[in-house]
């Protein structure tokens, strides 16, 4: 293959309503910490906290700088096309804070050739909106939200003055999302300049 083939992802935020979903393009050679970075950008979160993305029994994330503990495999050190091809897997699992347990599934739903002119990765769906950072997973976030829409809730003035007037748990800003992955992409397509003359 001539250029480098083009996955489109489907990612969902697991056990949550709203359902929360993005839909995105990146190159199947992506280093996995990069497409962390595309999740992270195309979601909403923040890059906060630690990340895990495991495959039939296998974890890459960040790995323990000392090496006392067992842990995930070096996500610099793998790419997208490689979790494909070693686990076979045509779906896999995204973890992001591992105190609040957010869990994403990853659906690979197609490969196609590059479109000439394009940069990737590209966000090209959303729908709903990123729970805020550190709601407490998805059962945080139900009742952050139960409280945040009942006004006679205990809670529902701490929300407010947390989080202000007016989220929306529907209501998605997709012009900000696309610029975030476009910047992404931007940074990793810059050409290396060119050595000065002495």
């Amino acid at each position: 293959m001539s250029a480098p083939s083009i996955a489109r992802l489907k990612i969902t935020l697991d056990d949550i309503e709203p359902k929360v979903m993005r839909r995105v393009e990146v190159p199947s050679p992506l280093r996995l910490d990069r497409l962390h970075l595309v999740i992270q950008a195309a979601m909403g979160w923040e890059n906060y906290h630690l990340y895990e993305i495991r495959a039939r029994g296998v974890g890459w994330g960040e790995p323990d700088p000392d090496g006392l503990h067992d842990g995930p495999l070096d996500a610099k050190k793998a790419r997208l096309i490689d979790l494909i091809e070693d686990t076979g897997a045509k779906s896999f699992k995204y973890l992001y804070d591992f105190g609040d347990g957010w869990e994403h599934t990853v659906a690979i739903e197609r490969f196609s050739d590059p479109v000439p002119g394009l940069t990737y990765p590209i966000l090209l769906q959303t729908q709903g909106r990123c729970p805020p950072e550190d709601s407490g997973g998805p059962w945080g976030y139900s009742e952050f939200l139960e409280a945040l829409n009942d006004p006679k809730h205990e809670r529902h003035e701490e929300m407010i003055n947390w989080i202000g007037e007016g989220f929306d748990p529907n209501v998605v800003d997709p012009e900000t999302l696309v610029a975030n992955v476009e910047s992404l992409a931007k940074r990793w397509s810059r050409k290396p300049a060119k050595p000065r003359r002495a």
